[in-house]
């Protein structure tokens, strides 16, 4: 299944690194990491479980003029939901750096657990009132979402607080088309 053809990358002022388990690296070809990667101009791909010896990570968090933040849940998170406007844009800066944990649940865990460099990032989370539409994946909660679903929800927090001016509208396609093609195959 190829969804190039959907593909229309984003220009963002936030900047995304995802940080991919080698399991989703090698089994998932049409993944929603690699999908959010090529839907963002400003975004890469590291792949690993512990980071903390990562050169290209350390180097990322020790630039000095950039601002590196986690997206993970938890109660300590900067809920992007609730803050907004000039409290979001205080907190995160101009130029963001946004990590991500690409991988099943439990590897984000055993990820951030193992990367101690990850653990003194500030976090990023948002109250969540959708369900994923990735329903070929078993989520541990009924509202937890893919990293493409999360990272368009981000975007819309970040756009709606005036961080970012992107349009998102058709940012999820690529990922409609890929359930729509599992959907299919399934079907026939």
């Amino acid at each position: 299944m190829c969804i190039c053809e959907h593909i229309r990358p984003l220009q963002t002022k936030t900047r995304f690194v995802i940080l991919m388990h080698p399991k989703e690296y090698k089994r998932e070809k049409n993944g929603t990491g690699q999908m959010t990667m090529l839907q963002l101009e400003n975004s890469e791909i590291i792949v690993g479980v512990d980071f903390t010896n990562n050169k290209r990570v350390n180097e990322i968090l020790t630039k000095e003029k950039s601002c590196s933040f986690l997206l993970y849940p938890g109660k300590e998170s900067f809920n992007l939901s609730i803050r907004k406007g000039s409290e979001t844009n205080s907190f995160m800066g101009n130029n963001p750096y946004l990590f991500i944990l690409d991988g099943t649940w439990p590897c984000a865990r055993k990820m951030l657990k193992l990367s101690k460099n990850l653990q003194t990032l500030q976090r990023i989370g948002f109250d969540n009132k959708i369900k994923s539409k990735f329903t070929f994946k078993q989520q541990p909660a009924p509202l937890c979402l893919s990293t493409i679903e999360s990272v368009h929800t981000v975007l819309n927090l970040l756009k709606e607080s005036g961080l970012e001016q992107c349009e998102t509208k058709d940012f999820l396609v690529p990922f409609g088309k890929m359930i729509e093609f599992q959907l299919e195959y399934i079907i026939n």
